[in-house]
């Protein structure tokens, strides 16, 4: 499987209107986002690690998951975290019309109220950016710069450490999963992400 870890800057030339990482605070910040969203196991876990370093973070929710564990998304928001659109059947911009794919963002805005949308997989066209931008102009395309790549079943929990150790800075807005799928790394990583940025000064906040 190929990713990367850390964004480079002439990918992010090609979709400037999006946003990749965040300005600089007075104090060092990070984004911890996750996508794919509310899962009974994971996302728990997660509201359950934030609240020891009283972090904030932003959940990219999928609106069909939305509807089958309401309870679970409602605590996201009650725990004071933010929320964002990742489509209702988690759709790959790339393998899709763009109607059906706008049509599919709006489905999940029915369920999620928020101004923040980031596409699944990263895939989005530039042709949906423009249709995303014209039909609901409300909507913030949110990406990242560091992948954790915790969704790889293939890596080790130490790998998948050293891809976010080694590449998050000041502003950086790095992508974790909520997922059944990258439960055993994102249960290993998110610790020690917490406890180690923090004790180098970092907070961690919502987008």
């Amino acid at each position: 499987m190929f990713y990367l870890s850390k964004i480079p800057w002439f990918i992010k030339k090609v979709y400037p209107s999006c946003i990749w990482s965040m300005p600089l605070k007075e104090k060092k910040t990070i984004y911890l986002t996750f996508d794919d969203g509310p899962h009974p196991i994971a996302t728990p876990f997660v509201l359950n690690e934030l609240s020891k370093y009283n972090a904030k973070a932003t959940f990219f929710c999928i609106g069909d998951n939305v509807t089958q564990f309401p309870e679970i998304y409602n605590s996201v928001l009650q725990a004071g975290h933010s929320i964002g659109n990742h489509t209702f059947n988690h759709l790959n911009g790339g393998k899709t019309k763009t109607v059906d794919y706008i049509n599919n963002i709006s489905k999940a805005g029915e369920v999620i109220n928020s101004k923040l949308f980031r596409p699944p997989y990263g895939r989005i066209t530039a042709a949906q950016i423009r249709a995303l931008k014209k039909k609901l102009p409300i909507y913030k395309i949110i990406m990242w710069n560091v992948l954790s790549g915790d969704f790889d079943t293939t890596i080790s929990v130490e790998k998948c450490w050293r891809n976010v150790e080694e590449n998050l800075s000041d502003g950086s807005i790095v992508v974790f999963h909520d997922s059944e799928k990258a439960f055993r790394n994102l249960e290993y990583v998110l610790p020690k992400v917490l406890e180690n940025f923090s004790q180098k000064g970092y907070s961690f906040e919502k987008l």
